[in-house]
């Protein structure tokens, strides 16, 4: 096993300023990575991964994260002390496309297993539903077909990020299921002592992923509107999973302003599609929101995005939210 070593904050700094190393996710070798302790030492980009790593890793891995609970993700920048976390790592799990910082300093670290989670599953381009809301909605339909890269968004209101793809790819379960059996499989790679333990963790982390889309597919299959109105469209590969139509006030950003002629669709769609909520999320700020709501005689409530955990957080963990973002999602539509 590969004893770690502390690495000097400059040699750390020159490394990534010259960018001298970068391997490949799941680099081979003879030896399982181990710290001091005997662990795997794992580095996750944010909670998504943190999750993964955590539930799939057990008892043979010590997982950090780079974004602090309570920290929106989309904007972090790295403190020196980050940079040498991820120089120190055994194995670094990351959402490419996601944090622009983040994907800097892991292309420049020398981290011997690198895994971009968006590599194992497919992800897809979902614009952030604006004018021309065209979707039919009778009673077939309502599966992944006829949801999916047709977005109709204006100027402004794209949510996408790099390579034009939409990174939310975690509040699909499917997806997500898909991550985790390659994040086991890289983790098995990564440390083949244990490799057993971890296709057991995977398997039962996959068991309770394929238990919540069923969860989400009977419980939103009838409802009485099919749309639904959000703060931070994050929500485009949930929304085709399951047939519904996400309406984001705001794009990339769940900081940034909506403009008048957003808001006086927003205001149109909600009368025509019988939307009675406009949801808004935890970690951002609730007022464009809670005035569209009051412009409009609507409700609010939370959907998560599930960047983070925090006291405010509807459940101790990615399940929990998942469910009770279900559970907000069946209020809000009409579901029978």
């Amino acid at each position: 096993m590969r004893v770690r070593r502390s690495i000097p904050s400059a040699s750390v700094a020159a490394a990534v300023a010259l960018g001298l190393v970068t391997l490949t996710a799941c680099g081979g070798g003879d030896s399982s990575p181990a710290g001091a302790d005997g662990k795997v030492d794992v580095v996750a980009s944010f909670y998504p991964m943190q999750f993964l790593a955590e539930r799939i890793g057990g008892a043979h891995v010590d997982v950090t994260t780079l974004t602090r609970p309570g920290t929106e993700p989309h904007d972090l920048e790295l403190k020196p002390r980050q940079i040498g976390e991820l120089g120190e790592a055994d194995y670094v799990l990351y959402l490419k496309g996601l944090q622009p910082a983040v994907d800097e300093a892991i292309d420049q670290a020398e981290v011997r297993n690198k895994v971009d989670a968006g590599s194992l599953t497919t992800l897809e381009s979902h614009g952030a539903s604006t004018e021309g809301h065209s979707h039919e909605h009778g009673e077939e339909g309502h599966g992944e077909e006829g949801h999916g890269e047709e977005g109709h968004g204006e100027e402004g209101h794209e949510h996408e990020h790099e390579g034009g793809t939409d990174p939310h790819v975690w509040l699909d379960p499917v997806k997500y299921a898909e991550i985790a059996k390659g994040v086991g499989d890289s983790l098995a790679k990564a440390d083949p002592d244990h490799a057993a333990d971890y296709e057991k963790n995977t398997d039962a982390l996959v068991k309770e992923l394929t238990a919540l889309d069923t969860a989400y597919r009977t419980g939103l299959e009838n409802t009485a509107t099919r749309t639904f109105i959000t703060t931070h469209a994050a929500f485009g590969y949930l929304a085709e999973r399951y047939g519904l139509d996400q309406e984001g006030i705001s794009g990339v950003s769940p900081e940034s302003e909506p403009s008048p002629a957003r808001i006086k669709a927003l205001q149109s769609i909600a009368r025509k599609d019988k939307v009675n909520t406009v949801f808004f999320e935890t970690l951002a700020s609730d007022r464009t929101a809670k005035t569209l709501a009051k412009d409009t005689g609507l409700k609010t409530d939370v959907l998560d995005p599930l960047e983070g955990i925090t006291d405010r957080s509807k459940g101790e963990d990615y399940l929990q939210v998942m469910q009770a973002n279900l559970t907000a999602l069946k209020k809000s539509l009409g579901a029978r």
